[in-house]
């Protein structure tokens, strides 16, 4: 079923005005989710046109959940991608302030750093294996512009899959001599364990969630370019998080990312 363009138009602005205001609301899938995931995206698409015509600049994506652990989390069973904008990187060593988000959950991942323009929707294993400039360890700050993380997957995929901010280290890796399926997380507050998972969980590596986004990507008119940057899926399931907590994720052979959360 298609939804009209001005029930589009309304659910964007609907959370578009939660993000500006602080304020959450109510989920948004009645309005939309006769029209399927296409109606989702099509909110997504016009928040996207609508910040980026006001200078916000597009600096990747996200892929949302790949992990069947965040999925059971939140009830929802298809992975999903959204924009990533310059504004929304937070460097390392910078205290995360929470007034820039609503209600914050930390998920650790693995960001991969594309070389070069990604065109083709029948783009190859081979061909996003060779276009990749370097891996990260990264912690990302979701967030859900729906009161109290009320979602199902259409209200996830038109708040911009569910994102916030993200943290990478600025110590970049190559791909050669990794195996990114296999590398362990482990993701701490203030010491102890929260979260724990390996490469495994997105998509059974993260080059295949990369892979999946890239196809789709170059289908939907919106081609990676080089120098973007890929969050390719939670390793583990997504925590909490508060004011003043010191966050690190260790991710095997990647190294360690922290992220300090500023206590007021």
């Amino acid at each position: 079923m298609t939804i009209d363009p001005k029930t589009i138009e309304q659910a964007a602005l609907v959370l578009r005005g939660a993000a500006e205001s602080g304020t959450p609301v109510s989920p948004i899938r009645d309005l939309i989710a006769a029209g399927g995931v296409e109606a989702a995206y099509a909110v997504q698409e016009s928040n996207t046109r609508h910040y980026l015509a006001s200078g916000r600049r597009l600096v990747g994506r996200k892929i949302g959940l790949t992990s069947l652990a965040v999925q059971r989390q939140l009830g929802v069973d298809h992975t999903d991608y959204g924009m990533l904008f310059a504004d929304m990187d937070v460097p390392e060593g910078i205290p995360v302030s929470l007034d820039q988000v609503i209600q914050p959950k930390i998920e650790a991942e693995i960001a991969i750093v594309v070389g070069r323009d990604l065109p083709h929707p029948d783009m190859t294993t081979a061909e996003m294996i060779r276009a990749v400039e370097y891996v990260v360890p990264t912690i990302e700050i979701v967030d859900s512009r729906v009161t109290n993380w009320d979602i199902k997957i259409w209200d996830t995929i038109a708040d911009n899959a569910s994102s916030g901010l993200f943290v990478l280290v600025a110590v970049p890796r190559k791909l050669d001599r990794l195996d990114l399926r296999t590398c362990g997380m482990v993701m701490e507050v203030k010491g102890e364990p929260i979260s724990v998972g390996a490469g495994i969980a997105c998509l059974g590596r993260p080059i295949t969630s990369s892979l999946w986004l890239a196809r789709v990507m170059a289908n939907a008119g919106r081609p990676l370019l080089e120098g973007d940057v890929i969050l390719s899926g939670a390793l583990g399931p997504m925590a909490g998080v508060s004011r003043g907590d010191v966050v690190e994720a260790r991710i095997n052979g990647l190294g360690t990312v922290r992220a300090t959360f500023a206590a007021d």
